[in-house]
């Protein structure tokens, strides 16, 4: 596995499965079982133009020979008050906040996997009370029609004209609660809607309000009676993250707050108060726009998605649009951090999450226990970084 440097002072810990502080859930282990076959190991595409230099070895547990990032101004704090918030409510999870937070400040959409009970809802719902933005739920079921999400004309018998009813949809935060539970003609419901941010309903385009953001989620050890989505909508979120079990303090504190009556069903109960507007998100936004990315970290970038192309473990690699996802996640880790420029820590940090559900294994590496995370940790290894 890749031994990634921490992140600068105010950032949680990374651990290879991707943000910090996520558990994998229903990931097959890295190591088979006694007496199955080793996994394959992927091998990157040789480096092309004139060779790289190459990465610093930092041996397990030493810090990085990397100098601390002056802070930027408002981002440490907007990162810390969002925090400090949720905190009041949801105990743990900080590296799937970090995440939502990166996808968020990078405009993309989250797909969030993860058990039920590990508080998905709850987290998206305490974080749109910080924002002071709008958050609406749908609950994915075989019988959803397309017309449920998107909206649908209404006749009004006391003018005797179609009015348009709008769906959920028309909201900032979209939580789609089990998503593959729907037909993929619902499903497909939601592409124009997070690509364009708009919605056609009898030939009219509508758009949506800003920001907007889609979260679904998906419970990855059931699959009775469900739909997986397809390669084109996976490549519309942004990243993918893992929502795991609890540390055994976290869980404790969970149930000791219950005890003393934590209100799950009104979230600014619990004193959960709203920091940021969804004017501030959107100077925030403008602000990880316009980080700085030296011509060194797009060649990374570039070289790394052409070498998950020509794993002899990868049926399908990383598209393009795959690229610009991962450029615009690493800003907003950047941003998160407090600099204003990029650093390849900071590709590394926030590439599983924004790659891992963008490739297609080969069946038979699947067998074997090979997962998308590890073919990324082979190709984080083998892909020279850049000084």
């Amino acid at each position: 596995m890749t031994n990634l440097p921490p992140p600068p002072d105010g950032m949680p810990e990374v651990n290879p499965s991707g943000v910090p502080g996520m558990s994998p859930v229903g990931q097959p282990p890295a190591v088979p079982p006694p007496g199955s076959p080793p996994p394959i190991i992927p091998a990157a595409a040789p480096p092309t133009g004139p060779p790289a230099a190459a990465p610093a070895v930092t041996p397990a547990g030493a810090a990085p020979a990397v100098a601390p990032a002056q802070p930027q101004a408002g981002s440490s704090s907007f990162v810390n008050d969002v925090r400090t918030e949720v905190g009041k409510v949801v105990v743990g999870q900080q590296g799937v906040l970090a995440g939502f937070l990166a996808a968020l400040l990078a405009d993309g959409h989250v797909l969030l996997e993860g058990v039920p009970g590990v508080a998905k809802t709850l987290l998206v719902k305490t974080v749109a009370s910080t924002l002071s933005i709008d958050m609406a739920r749908i609950q994915f079921t075989p019988d959803l029609m397309p017309s449920d999400i998107t909206g649908q004309l209404m006749y009004e018998q006391a003018t005797s004209e179609f009015v348009f009813r709008e769906g959920p949809i028309f909201t900032n935060l979209l939580l789609a609660d089990e998503i593959n539970r729907t037909p993929p003609k619902t499903q497909a419901a939601l592409l124009e809607v997070m690509e364009e941010r708009q919605a056609t309903v009898a030939g009219v385009p509508r758009k949506l309000p800003s920001p907007f953001m889609v979260i679904a989620t998906q419970n990855p050890v059931e699959y009775d009676g469900t739909y997986p989505l397809p390669e084109a909508q996976l490549d519309r979120f942004l990243a993918k993250l893992y929502v795991g079990y609890p540390e055994r303090d976290a869980e404790q504190e969970v149930l000791a707050r219950h005890h003393r009556g934590l209100n799950l069903h009104e979230v600014s109960s619990n004193g959960v108060q709203a920091i940021a507007t969804a004017e501030d998100l959107e100077r925030a936004r403008a602000e990880v726009r316009s980080m700085q990315v030296d011509d060194s970290i797009l060649s990374y970038i570039t070289e790394l998605i052409r070498a998950t192309r020509t794993s002899p473990v990868v049926d399908l690699g990383v598209s393009p649009r795959g690229g610009v996802a991962l450029l615009g996640l690493s800003k907003a880790w950047a941003w998160m951090a407090g600099r204003t420029f990029v650093t390849p820590d900071d590709v590394k940090m926030i590439a599983k999450p924004g790659l891992r559900h963008r490739l297609q294994v080969q069946p038979e590496a699947e067998l074997e226990g090979v997962t998308p995370d590890i073919v990324l940790d082979g190709l984080l290894e083998s892909v020279p970084v850049p000084r």
